[in-house]
């Protein structure tokens, strides 16, 4: 109901769609600095060995000790330190 009040449905299922259908899209190389934290019971979690061509300039990958899908709400003062660790590296 959230996504459909918000007008954010499509938005939402743009990942599943470009990961997932019909047309898979070729994949680009994402050029800019870019920070990973991984949280052990995310629902995909990302696998670092498959990131490492896409991502070609990552300055920080964590592994969280906990959180999920919804880190910013299950463990916020983790991710708030994740992130200011993150754009503090990029300064």
């Amino acid at each position: 109901m959230l996504y459909w009040v918000t007008a954010t449905a499509t938005s939402s299922a743009r990942l599943y769609w470009e990961s997932f259908g019909p047309e898979r899209r070729p994949r680009h190389t994402v050029t800019i600095p870019t920070g990973v934290a991984v949280f052990p019971r995310e629902i995909v979690p990302p696998v670092r060995r498959l990131n490492g061509s896409e991502l070609h300039r990552h300055p920080a990958w964590s592994e969280m000790p906990k959180g999920g899908h919804f880190a910013a709400f299950e463990q916020p003062e983790l991710f708030v330190a994740e992130v200011a660790k993150i754009i503090w590296m990029l300064r």
